[in-house]
């Protein structure tokens, strides 16, 4: 139907599911806004979302961090031979 006579306003493009995702995807927790933002999330969903992007981001740069000690354990190793 058209949103003129559903009298629903249209949500703006970067509201879109496809969007937050591929935001979420390529930014992560700099993409809150966009659900912080969005007129139809409920509160509770918007602290869900916001408390899983916090625990991924945190858990993620744990991991980030170990593989750098690691490869700069092996490059220094590397280079001891050298």
């Amino acid at each position: 139907m058209d949103e003129l006579t559903t009298g629903e306003k249209k949500l703006p493009w970067y509201f879109k599911n496809s969007v937050v995702v591929v935001a979420f995807l390529s930014v992560g927790p700099l993409a809150l806004p966009l659900v912080w933002f969005h007129p139809k999330m409920s509160r509770t969903q918007k602290i869900l979302w916001t408390v899983v992007t916090l625990v991924l981001t945190y858990f993620l740069t744990i991991v980030t961090l170990n593989a750098f000690k690691k490869i700069m354990g092996a490059y220094q190793q590397f280079q001891a031979l050298g």
